[in-house]
Parts: C-alpha cells; sequence; structure tokens
C-alpha cells in the first residue's frame, strides 16, 4: 500500500513539474507580448529611412523629357545615335554606381561628389542642385539601392542573406524571409550587427518579446545589417549529444544493472 502511495506521489510531482515548466517555457514564445501597453512614439525617430554607405551599389537616373540630350550627359551611358528617342532609361540596370570606401560616387557632368550618410530623398536632392541650373524645365532625379542586403543567422528555419527591393525591411519582415526563429531560438536576446559610415561595427540586443520593440531605432533595419537569432540553453545541451550519447547511455545502463543487483540482494 505505502509503495503505491509512494508511486502516486512520485508521478503527481512529475506532472506538476511538467505543467510548471510548459508555462514558464510558453511566456518566452509570442511575440511583442504587452502589445495592450504599446504606445507609438516612433515619431521623429527616422529608422525607417536608411543611408548611403560605402560599398553601396546605387542606381541613379537624371530625366528631363523636354531636354533629353542634356539630361543624357548626366548619365553613365547614352544611345549611338542622339537623335534618336531611345534611351538609357529604358536599361536601368547599366546606371549602377559603386560608392567608395571613402563615400564618394562619380556621376558624368558633375564629377566625383560626396554621398555616404545621406538619405536617398538627401542625395536625390543634392544632385538635383548641381544640375538644375542646366535646365529650362527642372529635372527628374531618382537615386535608388541596389544592393539592399540583411543577413539572418542562427536559430531560424532558413538564414541566409536577403536582397529587399524597396530598401524598407522591419525585424520581423526579416525573420519573416528566414521563416522565423526555431524552437531553440531567444526571443528576448536577439542581437543586431549593424556597421556605420566610418566602418564601425556595433551589436544591439532586442527583446522580441517587448512591445517597445516596435518604437526601437533598431525595430528597422539598415543594410548590410546582420540579424543573430541566440540558440537557448536547450540547443546548447543537445549540441553535446552527439559526442557523449553513448557515454550516458553506458552509465545508464550500469546505473540501473547496479541499482537491479542491490534490490534483489536487500530484498
Amino acid at each position: 500500500m505505502k509503495t503505491l502511495l509512494k508511486q502516486k506521489v512520485v508521478l503527481f510531482s512529475l506532472l506538476v513539474l511538467t505543467i510548471m515548466s510548459s508555462c514558464t517555457s510558453y511566456k518566452k514564445v509570442p511575440y511583442i507580448q504587452n502589445s495592450s501597453e504599446y504606445k507609438d512614439t516612433t515619431e521623429g525617430i527616422g529608422a525607417a529611412n536608411p543611408r548611403i554607405m560605402p560599398h553601396d551599389i546605387l542606381n541613379i537616373v537624371v530625366v528631363n523629357s523636354q531636354d533629353q540630350h542634356t539630361a543624357m550627359s548626366y548619365n553613365l551611358l547614352a544611345p549611338l545615335d542622339m537623335s534618336r528617342t531611345t534611351s538609357i532609361y529604358s536599361q536601368p540596370a547599366l546606371q549602377n554606381y559603386l560608392v567608395t570606401p571613402d563615400g564618394y560616387v562619380n556621376i558624368p557632368t558633375i564629377g566625383t561628389i560626396h554621398i555616404a550618410g545621406l538619405t536617398i530623398q538627401e542625395a536625390e536632392q543634392l544632385i538635383f542642385e548641381k544640375i538644375k541650373h542646366a535646365f529650362s524645365v527642372p529635372p527628374i532625379v531618382t537615386v535608388n539601392f541596389v544592393s539592399y542586403n540583411i543577413s539572418v543567422l542562427g536559430e531560424v528555419t532558413a538564414p541566409g542573406t536577403y536582397n529587399i527591393k524597396n530598401g524598407k525591411v522591419n525585424i520581423f519582415q526579416a525573420l519573416a524571409l528566414a521563416r522565423d526563429l526555431t524552437i531553440y531560438g531567444m526571443r528576448e536576446n536577439v542581437k543586431i550587427i549593424r556597421e556605420d559610415a566610418s566602418g564601425k561595427k556595433n551589436i544591439y540586443e532586442v527583446d522580441l518579446n517587448d512591445a517597445s520593440i516596435l518604437n526601437s531605432p533598431y525595430y528597422y533595419l539598415q543594410q548590410n545589417d546582420i540579424v543573430y537569432v541566440t540558440p537557448n540553453k536547450s540547443k546548447a545541451k543537445n549540441s553535446d549529444v552527439g559526442s557523449t550519447t553513448s557515454l550516458w547511455f553506458s552509465a545508464t545502463s550500469i546505473l540501473i544493472s547496479l541499482t537491479s543487483l542491490m534490490y534483489n540482494i536487500l530484498k
């Protein structure tokens, strides 16, 4: 009777521990848990407006329908027959500029201008101010990112480097591209590795469980950001399974054998 009671106590204790551990684990799983406390304070942060960095590839095109000949002089290539309407604008891939390590681009007719550290809109305005005098009708200047890449590593389903076509991506969209975190990913400790215009690298930590991340300057990613999802303790423990499993099985078998032998002797 006592043996049966002890077994019930042990089973009940195991059940309670399992429930408690399940509840504790669940608290770490949902994103932005305190959403009811969230208030939008992102106004003026400008985090969604990335700045041009050294080694970026930009697409820069000058267009003016009233004066195509002059506009052509500010683009990389011109048509063979300037009298024809065929123009470079049908070949935007040929208008790509590599930003030098010290932050410059060399634009035809204008020459070398420093562009690193500017937003896309600021770069367009800078180029516009330098060429507007050459036109009777204001030209249109467009600048776009070609090489806007972010990398997602660590405990995600599909780690890799992803190209963002519109130059705007937040951390949840980046994780969606990587098909979300695995069950081993630490949502409260996601690292963002970011390089500034001077080449200095910084590491920032964000908590995906906290709704305040929506107001964080690291909510929107910048080109060449690296998102690293830290593995939890369970993954760290499991990483040694391959090398130690046989040892543990052997030790467990020996203990069971010894326990059984002692039980039979003392019975």
